[in-house]
């Protein structure tokens, strides 16, 4: 019998643990993936691909990731914004609400590399 907290096993028996890098079980990680996926974030982002936007890892790593900066990159994703990335500007997203948008920019923060 395994007690808690020892990991889980592979097929061969041998135990494994989630990468240190694993995101998936974030609560931010997993509420603002599901919010991106439904909006059209994705024609414009990627994570690592710069496209017609930055890549959300580019983002992650100009910002300091703290409540301040969550508000401010939110109320650009609802309002638009242009210049800071180049010349084509981010499309205003009024149908956000504040709450949804700060849930996306949890999650891109969470993307920075140290």
């Amino acid at each position: 019998m395994a007690a808690c907290g020892q990991g889980q096993q592979n097929e061969a028996g041998k135990a494994t643990t989630p990468p240190e890098n694993d995101l998936s079980s974030n609560p931010d990680y997993q509420k603002g993936l599901a919010l991106i996926g439904k909006s059209d974030c994705l024609s414009c982002h990627k994570i690592d691909d710069k496209v017609l936007g930055p890549s959300y890892r580019e983002v992650a790593n100009k910002y300091e990731n703290n409540d301040s900066t969550v508000k401010q990159l939110a109320r650009k994703i609802i309002k638009g914004g242009q210049g800071v990335w180049g010349e084509i500007p981010m499309t205003p997203h009024p149908q956000l609400s504040e709450a949804d948008a700060e849930q996306m920019v949890k999650y891109v923060m969470l993307l920075k590399k140290n």
